[in-house]
């Protein structure tokens, strides 16, 4: 089907239910290769890049539709209808995290839960009731720089996503990952991942979920899980060992551990602590 060579979607499994598992800004579907086999004997796997990441259709690219979330939301929702699923576990990370609770909060039917890495609905401070970690003007510098020195910013936001000079290979990772996505596209989502403001969206979301919370994480820091723990309905908040932003290739035995005994619970009963 189109929307399935478009967004490069590969399933797997032997489970009933679909996971559904979605990367972050700059990555692709790979980024998930520690943690999706190890739900594969108990559900339908399904991989996927978003258009204009990964080995997606670049052609099929449209500035228009991904200037927002939205766009990617639909992406989400579309590969879901392509593939006649229902009752999804949607596992998103950093910015997919919000692209699952927009496509949720649209498509409620398509969703059982949402299991959110690293979330975050607005990275932008607006003091005194909201801290995001970066003031807008830091982040407009930041995104001007992808125009100067692309090497320079890719090699400058690893480094912040990983958070630590202990996983210098998942730095590596990250850096080519960034500098093999195409700038002028990397720009445009940048912008609508780190610009955007979805805190108003945020109490619509129809569907239970679990907020995995990592610690020392520069681009969602903890004031913003506490954040989404206060404001998202039927929310399970956890507190990860995990330090940095990328669990799912820094800490992936905790990060399966986590999302394997949130689905074990039912849904929409806290299953985790802080101290769990």
């Amino acid at each position: 089907m189109p929307v399935l060579s478009r967004n490069n979607v590969h399933v797997s499994g032997h489970g009933q239910q679909a996971i559904v598992f979605a990367h972050g800004f700059g990555c692709d579907q790979s980024m998930w290769r520690f943690v999706a086999p190890a739900f594969e004997a108990t559900h339908r796997v399904v991989l996927f890049d978003y258009v204009g990441s990964g080995q997606s259709d670049m052609t099929a690219y449209d500035a228009t539709r991904y200037s927002t979330l939205q766009g990617y939301a639909s992406d989400v929702l579309e590969v879901c209808g392509a593939l006649d699923l229902s009752q999804v576990i949607f596992v998103g990370h950093s910015v997919s995290a919000m692209i699952g609770m927009l496509a949720a909060t649209r498509r409620p039917s398509r969703f059982e839960r949402l299991v959110l890495v690293a979330p975050s609905p607005c990275y932008v401070n607006d003091p005194p009731l909201y801290r995001g970690g970066f003031e807008r003007r830091d982040l407009e510098g930041f995104l001007a720089l992808m125009d100067t020195n692309y090497t320079e910013w890719a090699g400058s936001l690893a480094s912040l996503v990983v958070g630590s000079a202990e996983y210098p290979h998942v730095t590596a990772e990250l850096t080519a990952s960034f500098c093999a996505s195409n700038p002028e596209i990397a720009h445009r989502f940048a912008e609508s991942a780190f610009l955007s403001d979805h805190r108003h969206d945020v109490p619509q979301v129809p569907v239970p979920s679990l907020i995995m919370q990592c610690a020392q994480d520069h681009i969602a820091p903890e004031q913003v899980g506490r954040w989404l723990a206060r404001h998202l309905p039927a929310n399970t908040h956890h507190a990860m060992e995990a330090t940095g932003h990328c669990p799912q290739l820094t800490h992936p035995e905790e990060t399966v551990a986590v999302i394997r005994r949130y689905l074990e619970a039912p849904a929409g009963i806290p299953a985790l602590t802080a101290a769990a």
